[in-house]
């Protein structure tokens, strides 16, 4: 059985997890109206990979015995000042969570919750690769700002990436 206190804190991560997905998705559409179709292709990926992420721990509560309890997800913002713009509020936002996904896991070790313990190791993993991947875009954006054109190269680049896959970058 799950504590009262882990199942509300895993439910604000679930929650954390939804307004991932509604960010991706806003920013997905944000680069598809500045015909970046890779790049929204990429924040689509990751919508999905977040979808994943907050189903993990749905799953993971009720599997303890304890009850989901969605609440409403506030609006993400719907425009960024550029691509880079953009991939810089993903890389904070990552960050974000990572130190989200930390306080959970110090709340099951403070807790002796070795399940809760075990199973967030795999989101302390998914975490690293998260802030890699986006910290990776950024740093090819800083490096093109003075060439525009390879813009779309890149955008071609973040468009091969699929879900599960590695091909544009995990993230």
């Amino acid at each position: 059985m799950i504590a009262k206190e882990i199942e509300a804190a895993f439910n604000e991560q679930i929650n954390a997890e939804l307004y991932s997905a509604y960010l991706y998705l806003s920013m997905a559409t944000w680069f598809e109206e500045q015909n970046l179709s890779g790049f929204s292709g990429w924040m689509t990926v990751q919508a999905q990979e977040e979808m994943t992420h907050a189903m993990k721990l749905y799953q993971h509560v009720q599997d303890r015995g304890g009850r989901v309890l969605l609440k409403g997800i506030d609006g993400p913002p719907t425009e960024w000042s550029s691509p880079l713009g953009a991939f810089e509020a993903v890389a904070e936002h990552e960050r974000k969570v990572t130190g989200l996904i930390n306080g959970l896991v110090d709340l099951t070790l403070n807790l002796n919750d070795h399940a809760g313990g075990v199973f967030l190791q795999w989101f302390v993993t998914e975490q690293v690769e998260e802030e890699k991947s986006a910290d990776e875009v950024v740093a090819k954006l800083r490096q093109i700002e003075k060439a525009p054109g390879m813009l779309f190269m890149l955008d071609r680049e973040l468009g091969g990436r699929s879900a599960g896959g590695g091909d544009g970058g995990e993230a």
